[in-house]
């Protein structure tokens, strides 16, 4: 194990892999339980599907696909809301709607150019030899940003979360923070989708969560124990990819899986003792 570690670790981008990937996984595991419980934990695969088609658009017109990719996303996240509150639009009805039209956008610009190429394959399935050293940068800036507001805001993020009618008649601006909720998670979102691809990137919000609430009640102990499992099973991982020779997103799915029943296990013993 040792031998692999140090043989894995003697390769630059990995290093940057796992630096960014950690602090992607840290910040989508948080976000996730405000999620999951709030029932829009699909936003996720809604705007990995938003971030396919603004990545294939980059990738056609040569753009940076991050710089593009960033405030698409953010802006998807935002008419996401508007369509549930203005609209009258429910969440899982808006999120397929933008989910499918991007799709849509992002097939037909790849058709109409080179076809598929490397470029937008990595992107969809994730790959660890994706990350240059503008990604890394931008990468840990934004996580450590969207970190840093979770643990400031996390009492308003616990009172918008359980109650929104509670928060709002204790002067709270819940639709502010459901938009920043929203905000944030299409960050983490097309940060982690240069190593997870964007099909398999919901499940870093989705996965640890679920996992933790099968065993912790309470918010924070979803929260903190989210936040372990998470890292644990990217780190472990990236070191089964490399050993295996398999992808990278694909691993880690499979972990948080593993994980999930694990939990699912243990939690249902518990009720026997």
């Amino acid at each position: 194990m040792l031998n692999i570690l140090s043989e894995l670790f003697a390769y630059d981008f990995i290093v940057r892999a796992v630096a960014v990937g950690m602090m992607v996984s840290l910040c989508a595991s948080l976000l996730g339980v405000s999620l999951v419980l709030k029932r829009y934990s699909m936003i996720g695969d809604g705007l990995g599907h938003v971030a396919f088609g603004s990545l294939c658009i980059a990738v056609a017109f040569n753009i940076a696909p991050l710089l593009l990719s960033v405030p698409v996303v953010i802006t998807a996240a935002i008419l996401l809301l508007k369509m549930k509150d203005r609209l009258r639009i429910k969440g899982d009805a808006a999120i397929a709607v933008i989910a499918s039209s991007a799709l849509a956008i992002g097939i037909i610009v790849t058709s109409l150019t080179k076809g598929m190429n490397i470029d937008i394959y990595n992107y969809m399935f994730g790959s660890i030899l994706a990350m240059n050293s503008n990604d890394v940068y931008l990468g840990m800036g934004l996580s450590l940003a969207v970190l840093s507001l979770f643990v400031l805001l996390y009492n308003v993020i616990f009172a918008v979360t359980f109650d929104e009618d509670f928060a709002r008649a204790a002067g709270v601006n819940v639709d502010f923070f459901n938009t920043m909720i929203a905000v944030l998670t299409a960050v983490s979102i097309v940060v982690g989708m240069r190593i997870m691809g964007t099909l398999l990137i919901s499940s870093l919000i989705v996965f640890p969560s679920l996992t933790s609430m099968r065993l912790y009640s309470s918010f924070k102990g979803v929260v903190i124990c989210s936040g372990i499992v998470s890292t644990i099973c990217f780190f472990l991982g990236i070191v089964i990819s490399y050993s295996l020779d398999i992808p990278v997103g694909a691993s880690i799915v499979v972990l948080n899986l593993a994980a999930f029943l694990v939990f699912f296990a243990t939690g249902s013993l518990k009720k026997y003792f």
